[in-house]
Protein backbone atom coordinates (compact mmCIF):
# COMPACT_ATOMS: atom_id res chain seq x y z
CA UNK A 1 0.00 0.00 0.00
CA UNK A 2 2.77 2.44 0.94
CA UNK A 3 4.72 1.67 -2.23
CA UNK A 4 1.63 2.25 -4.36
CA UNK A 5 0.97 5.54 -2.58
CA UNK A 6 4.57 6.61 -3.10
CA UNK A 7 4.37 5.77 -6.81
CA UNK A 8 1.32 8.01 -7.11
CA UNK A 9 2.09 10.94 -4.80
CA UNK A 10 5.78 10.75 -3.96
CA UNK A 11 6.77 11.88 -0.48
CA UNK A 12 3.41 13.65 -0.13
CA UNK A 13 2.00 10.18 0.56
CA UNK A 14 3.47 10.17 4.07
CA UNK A 15 1.00 12.83 5.19
CA UNK A 16 -1.91 10.72 3.97
CA UNK A 17 -1.00 7.74 6.17
CA UNK A 18 -2.93 7.12 9.36
CA UNK A 19 -1.22 4.67 11.62
CA UNK A 20 1.92 3.63 13.44
CA UNK A 21 5.06 3.56 11.35
CA UNK A 22 8.78 4.19 11.09
CA UNK A 23 9.85 3.33 7.55
CA UNK A 24 12.68 3.39 5.05
CA UNK A 25 11.96 3.63 1.33
CA UNK A 26 14.52 3.43 -1.48
CA UNK A 27 13.67 5.23 -4.73
CA UNK A 28 15.80 3.36 -7.27
CA UNK A 29 14.98 5.81 -10.07
CA UNK A 30 16.21 8.84 -8.15
CA UNK A 31 18.77 6.86 -6.13
CA UNK A 32 17.36 8.45 -3.01
CA UNK A 33 16.59 6.98 0.41
CA UNK A 34 13.69 8.29 2.48
CA UNK A 35 13.15 7.69 6.19
CA UNK A 36 9.82 8.73 7.71
CA UNK A 37 8.20 8.56 11.13
CA UNK A 38 4.49 8.73 11.95
CA UNK A 39 2.92 12.06 12.85
CA UNK A 40 2.61 11.36 16.58
CA UNK A 41 5.90 9.52 17.06
CA UNK A 42 4.50 6.22 18.28
CA UNK A 43 7.40 4.28 16.79
CA UNK A 44 11.01 5.45 17.24
CA UNK A 45 13.51 5.89 14.41
CA UNK A 46 17.20 6.54 15.06
CA UNK A 47 19.98 7.49 12.67
CA UNK A 48 23.67 8.30 12.64
CA UNK A 49 25.15 10.38 9.83
CA UNK A 50 28.88 10.75 9.32
CA UNK A 51 29.20 11.94 5.74
CA UNK A 52 28.83 10.19 3.43
CA UNK A 53 27.66 7.26 5.57
CA UNK A 54 24.10 7.02 6.94
CA UNK A 55 22.99 4.34 9.37
CA UNK A 56 19.49 3.93 10.76
CA UNK A 57 17.55 1.54 12.99
CA UNK A 58 14.53 1.21 15.25
CA UNK A 59 16.84 0.54 18.23
CA UNK A 60 19.96 2.37 19.32
CA UNK A 61 21.57 -0.96 20.22
CA UNK A 62 21.76 -1.86 16.53
CA UNK A 63 23.70 1.32 15.73
CA UNK A 64 26.06 0.74 18.64
CA UNK A 65 27.02 -2.64 17.20
CA UNK A 66 28.94 -0.92 14.42
CA UNK A 67 32.63 -1.19 15.24
CA UNK A 68 33.30 2.54 14.85
CA UNK A 69 30.26 3.76 16.82
CA UNK A 70 30.96 6.17 19.66
CA UNK A 71 29.47 5.56 23.10
CA UNK A 72 30.20 9.06 24.36
CA UNK A 73 27.44 11.15 25.90
CA UNK A 74 25.72 14.10 24.27
CA UNK A 75 26.20 16.72 26.98
CA UNK A 76 23.11 18.73 26.05
CA UNK A 77 21.05 15.54 26.17
CA UNK A 78 22.50 14.80 29.62
CA UNK A 79 21.58 18.32 30.78
CA UNK A 80 18.03 17.91 29.48
CA UNK A 81 17.64 14.46 31.02
CA UNK A 82 18.45 15.78 34.49
CA UNK A 83 15.79 18.51 34.13
CA UNK A 84 12.91 16.60 32.54
CA UNK A 85 13.84 12.93 33.24
CA UNK A 86 13.98 11.91 29.57
CA UNK A 87 15.95 12.85 26.46
CA UNK A 88 13.99 15.12 24.09
CA UNK A 89 14.24 14.61 20.32
CA UNK A 90 16.03 15.17 18.05
CA UNK A 91 18.71 14.46 20.65
CA UNK A 92 19.62 11.06 21.99
CA UNK A 93 21.87 10.46 24.95
CA UNK A 94 24.61 9.41 22.49
CA UNK A 95 26.64 12.15 20.83
CA UNK A 96 26.57 10.67 17.31
CA UNK A 97 22.99 9.35 17.19
CA UNK A 98 19.79 11.32 16.60
CA UNK A 99 16.05 10.67 16.72
CA UNK A 100 13.96 11.55 13.69
CA UNK A 101 11.20 13.87 14.88
CA UNK A 102 7.55 12.80 14.61
CA UNK A 103 5.94 13.85 11.34
CA UNK A 104 9.35 14.33 9.71
CA UNK A 105 11.30 12.63 6.96
CA UNK A 106 14.99 12.28 6.24
CA UNK A 107 16.15 12.42 2.62
CA UNK A 108 19.53 10.88 1.77
CA UNK A 109 20.96 11.51 -1.69
CA UNK A 110 24.49 11.71 -3.04
CA UNK A 111 25.96 11.34 0.44
CA UNK A 112 24.00 14.27 1.89
CA UNK A 113 21.12 14.36 4.38
CA UNK A 114 18.17 16.73 4.57
CA UNK A 115 15.55 16.73 7.36
CA UNK A 116 12.11 18.17 6.62
CA UNK A 117 8.65 18.18 8.11
CA UNK A 118 6.10 16.33 5.97
CA UNK A 119 3.12 16.58 8.33
CA UNK A 120 0.99 19.58 7.56
CA UNK A 121 -0.60 21.34 10.49
CA UNK A 122 -4.33 20.90 10.64
CA UNK A 123 -6.22 24.16 10.69
CA UNK A 124 -8.83 23.85 13.44
CA UNK A 125 -12.33 23.87 11.99
CA UNK A 126 -14.49 26.85 12.81
CA UNK A 127 -17.89 25.51 13.65
CA UNK A 128 -21.00 26.55 15.47
CA UNK A 129 -21.76 22.99 16.55
CA UNK A 130 -22.88 22.74 20.15
CA UNK A 131 -20.83 21.26 22.97
CA UNK A 132 -23.28 18.36 23.23
CA UNK A 133 -23.01 17.61 19.51
CA UNK A 134 -19.23 17.60 19.62
CA UNK A 135 -19.23 15.34 22.68
CA UNK A 136 -21.34 12.81 20.75
CA UNK A 137 -19.05 13.15 17.75
CA UNK A 138 -15.99 12.54 19.93
CA UNK A 139 -17.40 9.29 21.28
CA UNK A 140 -18.27 8.17 17.74
CA UNK A 141 -14.73 8.88 16.55
CA UNK A 142 -13.18 6.99 19.44
CA UNK A 143 -15.47 4.04 18.70
CA UNK A 144 -14.43 4.10 15.03
CA UNK A 145 -10.76 4.30 15.98
CA UNK A 146 -11.04 1.37 18.39
CA UNK A 147 -12.70 -0.74 15.69
CA UNK A 148 -9.73 -0.07 13.42
CA UNK A 149 -7.25 -1.03 16.13
CA UNK A 150 -9.12 -4.28 16.83
CA UNK A 151 -8.32 -5.57 13.34
CA UNK A 152 -5.78 -8.31 14.02
CA UNK A 153 -5.22 -11.98 13.38
CA UNK A 154 -3.97 -12.29 16.95
CA UNK A 155 -5.73 -11.95 20.33
CA UNK A 156 -6.30 -8.35 21.45
CA UNK A 157 -6.58 -7.10 25.03
CA UNK A 158 -6.46 -3.82 26.96
CA UNK A 159 -4.21 -2.26 29.58
CA UNK A 160 -6.78 -1.00 32.08
CA UNK A 161 -6.02 1.61 34.72
CA UNK A 162 -8.51 3.40 36.90
CA UNK A 163 -8.62 6.42 34.61
CA UNK A 164 -11.17 7.68 32.13
CA UNK A 165 -8.93 7.19 29.06
CA UNK A 166 -8.53 3.42 29.19
CA UNK A 167 -12.10 3.10 30.49
CA UNK A 168 -13.39 4.94 27.42
CA UNK A 169 -11.40 2.56 25.23
CA UNK A 170 -12.87 -0.39 27.15
CA UNK A 171 -16.40 0.91 26.57
CA UNK A 172 -15.70 1.12 22.83
CA UNK A 173 -14.07 -2.32 22.74
CA UNK A 174 -16.99 -3.89 24.60
CA UNK A 175 -19.42 -2.30 22.16
CA UNK A 176 -17.43 -3.66 19.20
CA UNK A 177 -16.52 -7.17 20.30
CA UNK A 178 -18.27 -8.10 23.54
CA UNK A 179 -16.15 -9.53 26.33
CA UNK A 180 -12.68 -7.99 26.55
CA UNK A 181 -9.51 -9.32 28.18
CA UNK A 182 -8.16 -6.58 30.47
CA UNK A 183 -4.85 -6.37 32.34
CA UNK A 184 -3.78 -4.32 35.34
CA UNK A 185 -0.69 -4.17 37.52
CA UNK A 186 -0.37 -3.29 41.18
CA UNK A 187 2.23 -3.41 43.91
CA UNK A 188 2.77 -6.02 46.58
CA UNK A 189 3.84 -3.95 49.53
CA UNK A 190 6.40 -4.89 52.13
CA UNK A 191 5.29 -6.58 55.33
CA UNK A 192 3.43 -4.20 57.60
CA UNK A 193 2.58 -1.65 54.89
CA UNK A 194 -1.03 -0.81 54.20
CA UNK A 195 -2.66 -0.40 50.78
CA UNK A 196 -2.26 3.21 49.70
CA UNK A 197 -2.59 5.58 46.76
CA UNK A 198 -0.25 3.53 44.61
CA UNK A 199 -2.83 0.75 44.33
CA UNK A 200 -5.88 3.03 44.09
CA UNK A 201 -6.05 2.82 40.28
CA UNK A 202 -5.42 -0.93 40.43
CA UNK A 203 -8.49 -1.39 42.62
CA UNK A 204 -10.56 1.03 40.54
CA UNK A 205 -9.64 -0.89 37.38
CA UNK A 206 -10.97 -4.06 38.98
CA UNK A 207 -14.35 -2.41 39.55
CA UNK A 208 -14.40 -0.94 36.04
CA UNK A 209 -13.68 -4.33 34.48
CA UNK A 210 -16.51 -5.84 36.51
CA UNK A 211 -18.87 -3.08 35.35
CA UNK A 212 -18.21 -3.98 31.70
CA UNK A 213 -18.14 -7.74 32.22
CA UNK A 214 -14.51 -7.93 31.12
CA UNK A 215 -12.29 -10.92 31.80
CA UNK A 216 -9.89 -9.16 34.12
CA UNK A 217 -6.34 -10.27 34.92
CA UNK A 218 -4.18 -8.80 37.66
CA UNK A 219 -0.50 -9.05 38.49
CA UNK A 220 1.52 -7.59 41.35
CA UNK A 221 5.12 -6.40 41.42
CA UNK A 222 6.91 -7.87 44.43
CA UNK A 223 9.79 -6.13 46.25
CA UNK A 224 12.25 -8.85 45.22
CA UNK A 225 11.47 -8.24 41.51
CA UNK A 226 12.18 -4.51 41.49
CA UNK A 227 15.90 -4.50 40.76
CA UNK A 228 15.95 -7.21 38.06
CA UNK A 229 13.00 -5.58 36.28
CA UNK A 230 14.62 -2.15 36.60
CA UNK A 231 17.82 -3.24 34.86
CA UNK A 232 15.96 -5.20 32.17
CA UNK A 233 13.71 -2.24 31.40
CA UNK A 234 16.66 0.15 31.04
CA UNK A 235 18.32 -2.26 28.62
CA UNK A 236 15.24 -2.34 26.40
CA UNK A 237 14.68 1.43 26.54
CA UNK A 238 18.11 2.20 25.02
CA UNK A 239 18.13 5.60 26.75
CA UNK A 240 17.68 6.57 30.40
CA UNK A 241 14.11 7.44 31.40
CA UNK A 242 13.79 8.36 35.06
CA UNK A 243 10.32 7.01 35.69
CA UNK A 244 9.80 4.19 38.17
CA UNK A 245 6.73 3.00 36.23
CA UNK A 246 9.09 1.26 33.81
CA UNK A 247 9.20 -1.53 36.39
CA UNK A 248 5.47 -2.36 36.47
CA UNK A 249 5.20 -1.73 32.72
CA UNK A 250 7.64 -4.46 31.72
CA UNK A 251 6.04 -6.79 34.27
CA UNK A 252 2.57 -6.07 32.85
CA UNK A 253 3.59 -6.60 29.23
CA UNK A 254 5.05 -10.03 29.99
CA UNK A 255 1.97 -10.94 31.98
CA UNK A 256 -0.36 -9.87 29.15
CA UNK A 257 1.65 -11.88 26.63
CA UNK A 258 0.45 -15.08 28.32
CA UNK A 259 -3.03 -14.42 26.88
CA UNK A 260 -2.85 -11.81 24.10
CA UNK A 261 -0.37 -10.47 21.55
CA UNK A 262 -1.86 -7.02 20.93
CA UNK A 263 -2.84 -4.59 23.70
CA UNK A 264 -4.70 -1.32 23.43
CA UNK A 265 -4.17 1.52 25.89
CA UNK A 266 -5.44 4.97 26.76
CA UNK A 267 -2.24 6.85 25.90
CA UNK A 268 -2.68 10.40 24.63
CA UNK A 269 -5.93 11.28 26.35
CA UNK A 270 -4.30 13.71 28.76
CA UNK A 271 -2.40 15.57 26.04
CA UNK A 272 -5.36 15.79 23.65
CA UNK A 273 -8.08 16.69 26.14
CA UNK A 274 -6.16 18.55 28.83
CA UNK A 275 -6.07 15.95 31.56
CA UNK A 276 -3.03 17.06 33.52
CA UNK A 277 -3.43 19.38 36.47
CA UNK A 278 -0.59 21.52 35.11
CA UNK A 279 -2.89 22.76 32.34
CA UNK A 280 -5.48 23.83 34.88
CA UNK A 281 -2.85 25.57 37.01
CA UNK A 282 -1.44 27.26 33.93
CA UNK A 283 -4.91 28.54 33.06
CA UNK A 284 -5.24 29.90 36.59
CA UNK A 285 -1.89 31.62 36.10
CA UNK A 286 -3.08 33.19 32.85
CA UNK A 287 -6.21 34.51 34.57
CA UNK A 288 -4.26 35.68 37.61
CA UNK A 289 -1.89 37.73 35.47
CA UNK A 290 -4.89 39.75 34.27
CA UNK A 291 -5.66 40.86 37.83
CA UNK A 292 -4.44 44.44 38.48
CA UNK A 293 -1.11 44.47 40.31
CA UNK A 294 -2.52 46.32 43.32
CA UNK A 295 -5.06 43.55 43.86
CA UNK A 296 -2.45 40.84 43.31
CA UNK A 297 -0.36 42.34 46.10
CA UNK A 298 -3.27 41.99 48.49
CA UNK A 299 -4.03 38.45 47.40
CA UNK A 300 -0.39 37.46 47.77
CA UNK A 301 -0.45 38.63 51.37
CA UNK A 302 -3.52 36.55 52.20
CA UNK A 303 -2.65 33.54 50.02
CA UNK A 304 1.16 33.30 49.63
CA UNK A 305 0.76 30.35 47.25
CA UNK A 306 -0.75 32.76 44.73
CA UNK A 307 2.73 34.15 44.01
CA UNK A 308 3.51 30.95 42.15
CA UNK A 309 0.77 31.75 39.63
CA UNK A 310 2.48 34.82 38.25
CA UNK A 311 4.88 32.97 35.93
CA UNK A 312 4.97 34.44 32.44
CA UNK A 313 3.75 32.17 29.63
CA UNK A 314 6.55 30.61 27.63
CA UNK A 315 9.65 28.69 28.62
CA UNK A 316 9.58 29.96 32.24
CA UNK A 317 6.11 28.61 32.91
CA UNK A 318 6.89 25.38 31.08
CA UNK A 319 10.04 24.94 33.16
CA UNK A 320 8.10 25.64 36.35
CA UNK A 321 5.95 22.56 35.74
CA UNK A 322 8.44 20.27 33.99
CA UNK A 323 12.00 21.06 35.09
CA UNK A 324 13.73 19.84 38.22
CA UNK A 325 14.49 22.95 40.24
CA UNK A 326 17.99 24.34 39.80
CA UNK A 327 18.53 24.72 43.55
CA UNK A 328 17.95 20.98 43.87
CA UNK A 329 20.17 20.07 40.94
CA UNK A 330 23.15 22.43 41.19
CA UNK A 331 24.64 21.05 44.46
CA UNK A 332 24.73 17.47 43.15
CA UNK A 333 26.58 18.28 39.90
CA UNK A 334 30.22 19.17 39.51
CA UNK A 335 31.04 22.56 37.94
CA UNK A 336 32.19 20.58 34.91
CA UNK A 337 28.74 19.01 34.52
CA UNK A 338 26.41 21.85 35.51
CA UNK A 339 24.93 23.92 32.68
CA UNK A 340 21.91 25.89 33.80
CA UNK A 341 20.91 27.62 30.58
CA UNK A 342 21.48 25.02 27.87
CA UNK A 343 18.29 22.97 28.51
CA UNK A 344 16.11 26.08 28.71
CA UNK A 345 17.64 27.40 25.51
CA UNK A 346 17.00 24.06 23.80
CA UNK A 347 13.30 23.98 24.77
CA UNK A 348 12.89 27.69 24.05
CA UNK A 349 14.33 27.39 20.55
CA UNK A 350 12.50 24.20 19.67
CA UNK A 351 9.06 25.05 21.02
CA UNK A 352 8.67 28.68 21.99
CA UNK A 353 9.93 30.39 18.86
CA UNK A 354 8.12 31.49 15.74
CA UNK A 355 11.15 30.35 13.71
CA UNK A 356 11.09 26.73 14.91
CA UNK A 357 10.20 25.43 11.45
CA UNK A 358 13.31 27.05 9.99
CA UNK A 359 15.46 24.87 12.26
CA UNK A 360 13.67 21.71 11.16
CA UNK A 361 11.93 21.20 14.49
CA UNK A 362 8.35 21.92 13.56
CA UNK A 363 6.35 24.68 15.15
CA UNK A 364 3.92 24.52 18.03
CA UNK A 365 2.01 27.30 16.33
CA UNK A 366 3.20 29.81 18.88
CA UNK A 367 2.53 33.15 17.27
CA UNK A 368 1.84 36.18 19.39
CA UNK A 369 -0.13 37.73 16.53
CA UNK A 370 -2.71 34.96 16.87
CA UNK A 371 -2.90 35.43 20.65
CA UNK A 372 -3.17 31.70 21.02
CA UNK A 373 -3.86 30.63 24.63
CA UNK A 374 -0.67 29.40 26.25
CA UNK A 375 -2.44 26.27 27.45
CA UNK A 376 -2.95 25.20 23.83
CA UNK A 377 0.78 25.62 23.29
CA UNK A 378 1.51 23.80 26.56
CA UNK A 379 -0.50 20.77 25.43
CA UNK A 380 1.15 20.86 22.00
CA UNK A 381 4.64 20.90 23.53
CA UNK A 382 3.75 17.92 25.71
CA UNK A 383 2.40 16.17 22.63
CA UNK A 384 5.54 16.86 20.60
CA UNK A 385 8.07 16.08 23.32
CA UNK A 386 6.97 14.31 26.50
CA UNK A 387 4.43 12.08 24.77
CA UNK A 388 6.66 10.58 22.03
CA UNK A 389 10.02 10.82 23.81
CA UNK A 390 8.91 9.52 27.21
CA UNK A 391 5.40 8.08 27.43
CA UNK A 392 5.05 6.36 24.04
CA UNK A 393 8.68 5.27 24.06
CA UNK A 394 8.09 3.46 27.36
CA UNK A 395 4.88 1.89 26.12
CA UNK A 396 6.30 0.72 22.79
CA UNK A 397 9.68 -0.57 23.90
CA UNK A 398 8.56 -2.23 27.11
CA UNK A 399 5.61 -3.77 25.27
CA UNK A 400 7.97 -5.21 22.67
CA UNK A 401 10.26 -6.40 25.47
CA UNK A 402 7.35 -8.43 26.79
CA UNK A 403 6.34 -9.67 23.35
CA UNK A 404 3.18 -7.59 22.87
CA UNK A 405 2.30 -4.90 20.35
CA UNK A 406 0.95 -1.75 21.99
CA UNK A 407 -1.71 0.20 20.09
CA UNK A 408 -3.05 3.65 20.95
CA UNK A 409 -6.57 4.31 19.57
CA UNK A 410 -6.87 7.76 21.18
CA UNK A 411 -3.95 8.86 18.98
CA UNK A 412 -5.66 7.77 15.78
CA UNK A 413 -5.62 10.62 13.29
CA UNK A 414 -9.40 10.98 13.25
CA UNK A 415 -9.37 11.56 17.03
CA UNK A 416 -6.30 13.82 17.05
CA UNK A 417 -7.58 16.09 14.29
CA UNK A 418 -10.96 16.36 15.99
CA UNK A 419 -9.35 17.20 19.34
CA UNK A 420 -7.32 19.93 17.65
CA UNK A 421 -10.52 21.48 16.30
CA UNK A 422 -12.01 21.92 19.77
CA UNK A 423 -11.80 25.24 21.62
CA UNK A 424 -9.83 25.24 24.85
CA UNK A 425 -12.95 25.87 26.94
CA UNK A 426 -14.26 22.43 25.89
CA UNK A 427 -11.21 20.81 27.46
CA UNK A 428 -10.19 22.66 30.61
CA UNK A 429 -11.38 25.31 33.03
CA UNK A 430 -9.81 26.60 36.25
CA UNK A 431 -11.74 23.91 38.09
CA UNK A 432 -12.16 21.00 35.63
CA UNK A 433 -10.08 18.91 33.23
CA UNK A 434 -11.03 16.65 30.30
CA UNK A 435 -14.40 18.35 30.17
CA UNK A 436 -15.59 17.10 26.77
CA UNK A 437 -14.12 13.60 27.11
CA UNK A 438 -16.00 13.10 30.36
CA UNK A 439 -19.19 14.42 28.80
CA UNK A 440 -18.75 12.15 25.77
CA UNK A 441 -18.78 9.05 27.96
CA UNK A 442 -21.21 10.18 30.63
CA UNK A 443 -23.76 7.42 31.05
CA UNK A 444 -21.50 4.89 29.32
CA UNK A 445 -18.82 4.43 31.97
CA UNK A 446 -19.19 4.29 35.78
CA UNK A 447 -20.05 7.68 37.27
CA UNK A 448 -17.32 7.36 39.88
CA UNK A 449 -14.71 7.58 37.12
CA UNK A 450 -16.03 10.97 36.02
CA UNK A 451 -15.50 12.44 39.47
CA UNK A 452 -12.17 10.85 40.39
CA UNK A 453 -9.38 13.34 41.08
CA UNK A 454 -6.48 13.24 38.65
CA UNK A 455 -3.79 11.13 40.31
CA UNK A 456 -1.50 10.05 37.51
CA UNK A 457 0.10 6.63 37.51
CA UNK A 458 3.00 6.36 39.92
CA UNK A 459 5.10 3.60 41.36
CA UNK A 460 5.99 3.70 45.08
CA UNK A 461 9.59 4.47 44.17
CA UNK A 462 10.27 6.65 47.21
CA UNK A 463 9.22 3.74 49.44
CA UNK A 464 11.16 1.24 47.36
CA UNK A 465 14.33 3.24 47.85
CA UNK A 466 13.99 2.75 51.61
CA UNK A 467 13.73 -1.04 51.36
CA UNK A 468 17.00 -2.45 52.79
CA UNK A 469 18.03 -4.37 49.67
CA UNK A 470 17.34 -1.40 47.38
CA UNK A 471 19.02 1.06 49.75
CA UNK A 472 22.08 -1.18 49.67
CA UNK A 473 21.95 -1.24 45.87
CA UNK A 474 21.61 2.56 45.77
CA UNK A 475 24.67 3.01 48.00
CA UNK A 476 26.67 0.87 45.59
CA UNK A 477 25.42 2.66 42.46
CA UNK A 478 25.59 6.23 43.75
CA UNK A 479 29.34 6.17 43.95
CA UNK A 480 32.29 7.34 41.81
CA UNK A 481 33.52 3.75 41.75
CA UNK A 482 30.42 2.36 40.02
CA UNK A 483 31.09 3.71 36.51
CA UNK A 484 34.37 5.29 35.48
CA UNK A 485 32.75 7.36 32.71
CA UNK A 486 30.42 9.20 35.13
CA UNK A 487 32.67 9.74 38.14
CA UNK A 488 33.38 13.39 37.25
CA UNK A 489 29.74 14.36 36.68
CA UNK A 490 28.34 14.29 40.20
CA UNK A 491 29.28 15.64 43.62
CA UNK A 492 29.20 12.22 45.21
CA UNK A 493 29.38 13.33 48.85
CA UNK A 494 26.32 15.51 48.33
CA UNK A 495 24.53 12.72 46.47
CA UNK A 496 25.27 10.26 49.28
CA UNK A 497 24.09 12.79 51.89
CA UNK A 498 20.80 13.18 50.01
CA UNK A 499 20.40 9.41 49.87
CA UNK A 500 20.96 9.01 53.61
CA UNK A 501 18.54 11.87 54.31
CA UNK A 502 15.93 10.18 52.12
CA UNK A 503 16.43 6.90 53.96
CA UNK A 504 15.79 8.76 57.23
CA UNK A 505 12.43 10.00 55.95
CA UNK A 506 13.13 13.16 53.97
CA UNK A 507 12.04 13.28 50.32
CA UNK A 508 14.78 13.39 47.69
CA UNK A 509 13.45 10.69 45.42
CA UNK A 510 13.23 12.64 42.15
CA UNK A 511 16.89 13.55 41.84
CA UNK A 512 18.14 10.31 43.41
CA UNK A 513 16.14 8.12 41.03
CA UNK A 514 17.38 10.15 38.05
CA UNK A 515 21.02 9.63 39.03
CA UNK A 516 20.39 5.98 39.90
CA UNK A 517 18.76 5.48 36.50
CA UNK A 518 21.59 7.21 34.67
CA UNK A 519 24.28 5.25 36.51
CA UNK A 520 22.71 1.84 35.89
CA UNK A 521 22.01 2.72 32.25
CA UNK A 522 25.60 3.96 31.78
CA UNK A 523 27.07 0.70 32.98
CA UNK A 524 24.68 -1.42 30.88
CA UNK A 525 25.59 0.49 27.71
CA UNK A 526 29.30 0.82 28.55
CA UNK A 527 29.42 4.52 27.88
CA UNK A 528 32.68 6.42 27.56
CA UNK A 529 33.50 9.80 29.02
Amino acid sequence: MILAAFEKWGTACFDTLSGIFALALWDSKEETLFLARDRIGIKPLYYSFQSPRLRFASEIKALLECSDSSRSINRLAFDCFLRVNYVPAPLTIFADIRKLLPGHMLTYKNGAVQISKYAREVTPAVSGDSFAYRARELRARIHASVKEELVSDRPVGLYLSGGIDSSAVLEAMTSAKGTVETFSVGFRLARGEQPDKFNADFLLARNTAKYFGATHHEVLVSPDEILPLFEEALFHLDEPISNATIIPMIKLSRFAKERVTVVLGGDGGDELFSGYERYRYSLLSSYYRRVPEVLRTGLNGVFPVMKKLITAPGIERYAQFHFLKEDVLKPILTPYAYHEHAPRDFFRERFFSKDADLRGYGSTRMNTDKREPFEEIFMMVDRQSWLPDESLLRSDKLGMAGGVEARVPLLNRRVVDFADSLPLRFKVSPFRTKIILKEAFRGYIPDELLHQPKRGWFSPGAKWLRYPHIASFAREVLSPDYCAATKDLFEWKTVRARLEAHLRGEYHFTELWAILTFQVWARIFKITA
